[in-house]
């Protein structure tokens, strides 16, 4: 499987090294992102919305791929949902971690159950065009696809186990404060079996294709567009996932609002806002895995970009970026479940298997585009604020190129 994925990135390298290169690409058209969507474990599996900053469409026909790579780490936790209201009152009353429930059988404590545990490195391929169907409308269209691995060097250098645990030991975090150690590096063991007793099984090497996504943005024409800099765009957004595990359509809303200040020197400064919101499996073409039971996956994401343009035309545009992603269970399970996990063993983190999936996911993203009329080349790093390891730490690269239409 891995020679099957490494082959088709290189096919999509193909097509940016044979495409007819156009003019320029719109150049420096606001804040244009690379996709920072995180390596979630259950966010893989749905077309969730990349914020889009941008000004207008582009100009020409552009193709972007990006890469990235996160390290995901949860150890094995069991969970209970005792489904009598009596139980539910009681348990809400003591803090989660000392909860007594005891599960007999299904006829006395009646419960619903699941275990999980991750640990692995989860990279992405991401191959999108955006195609400009005129001045204010434009027409995105992404494939998406993902390989799991163990993350050994030198394929993983940031987001493999032994960096991170080299940070961990030597900068900061102290020494292997989540379990890596104790459960082994550089391995995979990814399994999941939902409250409705479906599995999910990956491992090492296993390559899939996560799916399609369409997505329509509306750049309406505005006197503040001229008068103050600022613009507005709309996104309507349709994901057709394609995995066994969550074969299904996805339909979402977005709307982003940019600033722009022309400062001295060449420098420009680019602040942005942003909100989505996605409804997940609003179709299901077969029984699919429980990916957390809240029906919506809603997005806010800031970010302040300062832009140097050189002499020669081109540009260096360093971004900070804010992004809060909301759980994909409902909070009001966390208020009874029952969880069970190695806590002696494992100083910290032995729950959040479970214990994550009731929380807002956040975090910072560094972001730096080198710019130029004929291509831009993103990097950058994510760093989860709640220390959620969904990821514990991620990076990536992006190359956009005009093509030919």
């Amino acid at each position: 499987m891995l020679k099957k994925s490494i082959l088709i990135f290189l096919g999509f390298y193909s097509v940016l090294l044979t495409a007819q290169v156009q003019d320029s690409l719109s150049f420096k058209n606001g804040i244009d992102n690379p996709s920072i969507l995180s390596t979630h474990h259950f966010g893989i599996f749905s077309s969730r919305i990349n914020t889009n900053f941008k000004y207008a469409p582009p100009e020409k026909t552009t193709l972007a791929i990006n890469y990235t790579s996160g390290n995901n780490f949860h150890p094995y936790v069991e969970a209970h949902f005792p489904k009598d209201p009596a139980v539910r009152e009681q348990l809400s009353q003591i803090i989660w971690h000392d909860r007594p429930f005891t599960f007999i059988d299904q006829d006395l404590t009646p419960a619903d159950y699941l275990n999980i545990v991750i640990d692995a490195i989860i990279k992405e391929f991401r191959v999108t065009a955006n195609i400009p169907i005129n001045k204010q409308h434009e027409l995105a269209v992404t494939l998406r696809s993902y390989l799991i691995t163990n993350g050994k060097h030198p394929f993983s250098l940031f987001t493999s186990d032994e960096s991170i645990e080299w940070f961990h030991s030597n900068v900061a975090g102290g020494e292997d404060p989540f379990g890596r150690r104790y459960y082994g590096l550089n391995q995979v063991n990814f399994n999941y079996l939902d409250r409705n007793g479906n599995t999910l099984q990956l491992n090492n090497n296993d390559f899939f294709v996560g799916g399609l996504e369409f997505t329509h943005y509306y750049y309406p024409k505005l006197a503040i567009n001229q008068t103050r800099n600022i613009y507005l765009n709309f996104g309507t957004h349709l994901g057709w996932n394609t995995s066994k595990y969550n074969a299904s359509m996805d339909a979402g809303l977005s709307a982003n609002l940019i600033k722009q200040w022309a400062l001295k020197n060449n420098y420009e400064l680019n602040f942005a806002v942003g909100v989505n919101t996605l409804a997940k499996n609003i179709v299901n073409f077969k029984e699919v895995i429980d990916l957390g039971n809240s029906p919506f996956l809603a997005t806010f994401e800031g970010e302040i970009e300062l832009t140097k343009h050189t002499k020669k035309g081109n540009f260096n545009a360093f971004g900070i970026n804010y992004h809060a992603q909301s759980a994909y269970n409902k909070q009001d399970e966390s208020n009874y479940y029952r969880l069970i996990g190695k806590w002696r063993e494992i100083k910290g983190g032995w729950q959040n298997g479970v214990y994550t999936l009731y929380e807002p996911l956040i975090s910072w993203n560094f972001i730096y585009t080198y710019g130029t009329p004929k291509y831009k080349v993103s990097l950058f790093v994510k760093e989860d604020l709640r220390v959620n390891n969904a990821p514990d730490f991620q990076t990536g690269i992006s190359l956009k190129v005009p093509i030919a239409k």
